[in-house]
């Protein structure tokens, strides 16, 4: 209730009896400085300033350092500036000499950067050695006072306020480096040495490790490898660290081996360390040893139960295990830690699909789509699951949200022009399979079905045109020859003779390599029957693009195919390329295409563990 208490204040103040009204200056400050009210804030905070006297020094330095907050919000830099530099003349502390880098970094003062760096180092902690807690003799009385006082308040304060003098020192030093010298390779060893020279020594080596992250951020990752090296004569935690940093460099680039050593070196210098644990199981996962991946990952979770890593690839390792009631214990699990992650949702829609319970795996995936609701893969796959549901409508849905994404996914693009044969609107099916032609130029089939789509709305010229074309760009496929001739004969042209000599050619043609490579496998199955063979596909593009592995959809496959007899007075249409040699779609093995964001997908980065060390 900032305006009651504004009001409630400015009586007080307004009281001259009252000899405390500077100090209630100070809340006023910070209620406009709550509500943005930055020139008041200020105002308020001078006010203050003018009225305690100049015995209170902690509470003047506080107040500075509040209008030097305000001052960096407004963004006078020059006056925040100045406020910081008599904090730290005065009575310098970590939160002044911090915002002091923060102000010269920002008006992009480099000498002054440097001074402050220094000044911030400087700081003195005033706190206890270590040295304080460990017991200098037997005497039981003195060791219990010891033990009594090794984790009481005031340990536990000296514990933060060192553990924030090192944030504030290794923020800094992360944010100057790149911009006080020539290059950020060069400012972060002055950084190191400035910090080697201070009682902060021990943060030299994560300074150290900071400087190869950022050589990874730039893609320089020859030089993080060799920055990572130099630990690796260092003492135990570091030389982990950096371990454990290499290996997961080495696994992320298949060199599984170099991983391998790596995550060993890191294991046997710290064997709690979760991370090195993880990368270890990461190389023998990679290996084929599911078994013994799943023993370290066990062992990273048992020494640090929330290293999400190792959690997440239990899950992966029991998938691959076919033990899917226990992966999807460890992706539920995981869920329950990263509630929003897609690729937990995604993992465990995966294994309901695989325990053949759809209806589970699609409401898994709904959840997985109000996470990332673009990501055309996993609307497909909702398609999909709908789709072998016998839910049309819905999987149209999903299917067309998916191409509207990503229109270049040939099998979304297969799905939804065979919907529209199947509803009987092939004007709507047209765009699909042009645009899958514009993909796949080399394949004849959709090219095919551009004209099949033309012919069987009724736009005869349309097809013949489309049909010429294709006969141009493929003159041995048997099928175009044979709607040619059927169009031509129908409409009344002469090209008619023209084309049914050619189909009787290419059909002769075709039975005699057919019989030589017969005779071929019969009597050698040489060189000779497969030379035979390959010269023996000249029957349309169409037969090559099925043996590797390119096929329409079961909708497609229900309509004529090309093996009926041509006669003009047939009832039934001729189509082409609608025989499909690998069987049902459901039996056929998923393409690349398909398998867009299986667990594969997330080896590299699920499977290896976060650069930076905490």
């Amino acid at each position: 209730m900032y305006a009651e208490a504004l009001n409630t204040y400015q009586v007080i103040v307004k009281n001259k009896m009252f000899s405390n009204a500077g100090r209630l200056k100070v809340n006023m400050g910070n209620i406009y400085l709550k509500q943005r009210n930055y020139s008041k804030a200020i105002k308020f905070y001078r006010m203050a300033l003018d009225q305690i006297p100049s015995v209170h020094k902690e509470m003047r330095i506080k107040i500075m350092q509040n209008i030097g907050v305000t001052f960096i919000k407004t963004g006078q830099y020059s006056d925040a500036i100045n406020s910081f530099e008599h904090i730290m003349s005065m009575a310098p502390n970590l939160k002044a000499g911090f915002n002091l880098i923060l102000s010269y970094f920002a008006v992009g003062d480099r000498d002054k950067m440097k001074k402050a760096f220094q000044k911030l180092i400087a700081v003195p902690l005033e706190i206890d050695e270590d040295d304080k807690y460990i017991s200098p003799s037997d005497d039981p009385h003195t060791n219990l006072v010891i033990e009594a006082i090794k984790n009481d308040h005031l340990r536990q304060m000296e514990r933060e306020r060192k553990a924030m003098a090192e944030k504030y020192i290794m923020t800094a030093a992360k944010l100057i480096a790149p911009v006080i010298e020539t290059s950020f390779a060069v400012g972060y060893d002055w950084c190191v040495e400035v910090v080697k020279a201070s009682q902060y020594v021990e943060l030299a080596n994560d300074l150290e490790i900071n400087k190869a992250i950022t050589y990874l951020r730039q893609k320089d990752f020859n030089q993080a490898v060799e920055t990572l090296k130099m630990f690796e004569k260092k003492d135990s935690r570091v030389k982990s660290a950096a371990a454990t940093n290499l290996s997961f460099l080495y696994y992320l680039e298949n060199e599984f081996t170099q991983a391998s050593s790596y995550a060993d070196l890191a294991v046997n210098s710290d064997r709690y360390n979760p991370s090195a644990l993880t990368n270890k199981g990461n190389t023998v996962f990679a290996n084929g040893d599911y078994e013994k991946a799943a023993e370290f990952y066990k062992e990273a979770l048992r020494n640090d139960s929330s290293c999400t890593e190792a959690l997440y690839n239990i899950g992966l390792t029991y998938k691959r295990l076919n033990r899917l009631d226990e992966a999807l214990d460890c992706f539920l699990k995981l869920h329950a830690i990263l509630r929003n992650s897609a690729q937990v949702l995604y993992q465990i829609a995966n294994v309901y699909e695989l325990m053949e319970d759809p209806n589970q795996a699609i409401e898994w995936l709904m959840q997985l789509i109000s996470v990332v609701p673009t990501d055309s893969r996993a609307l497909s796959k909702l398609g999909e699951l709908y789709d072998s549901e016998g839910d049309k409508s819905q999987a149209f849905q999903y299917y067309y949200e998916s191409y509207r994404y990503f229109p270049s996914n040939i099998e979304v693009i297969e799905w939804l022009g065979a919907y529209y044969i199947d509803t009987q609107f092939c004007e709507k099916a047209i765009q699909y399979f042009e645009r899958a032609s514009l993909i796949q130029p080399t394949q004849v089939k959709w090219q095919l079905m551009v004209a099949s789509c033309f012919r069987r709305s009724g736009n005869y010229q349309k097809a013949l045109d489309t049909y010429k074309e294709i006969h141009r760009k493929f003159p041995e496929n048997v099928e175009c020859l044979r709607f040619l001739v059927r169009l031509c004969t129908d409409i009344g042209l002469k090209e008619v003779q023209e084309y049914a000599t050619k189909l009787k050619r290419l059909e002769k043609m075709k039975e005699i390599r057919e019989q030589r490579i017969k005779s071929g496998r019969d009597s050698s199955g040489g060189s000779r029957g497969r030379r035979e063979g390959s010269a023996g596909s000249g029957d349309g593009q169409n037969c090559s693009a099925s043996s590797k592995g390119e096929r329409l959809s079961a909708k497609l496959r229900a309509l004529p195919g090309t093996n009926e007899p041509y006669e003009s007075s047939s009832n039934k249409e001729i189509d082409a390329s609608y025989v499909d040699p690998l069987g049902p779609q459901a039996e056929r093995p998923k393409t690349a295409a398909k398998k867009r964001i299986d667990e594969d997908d997330f080896a590299d980065e699920e499977l290896g563990d976060d650069l930076l060390p905490e």
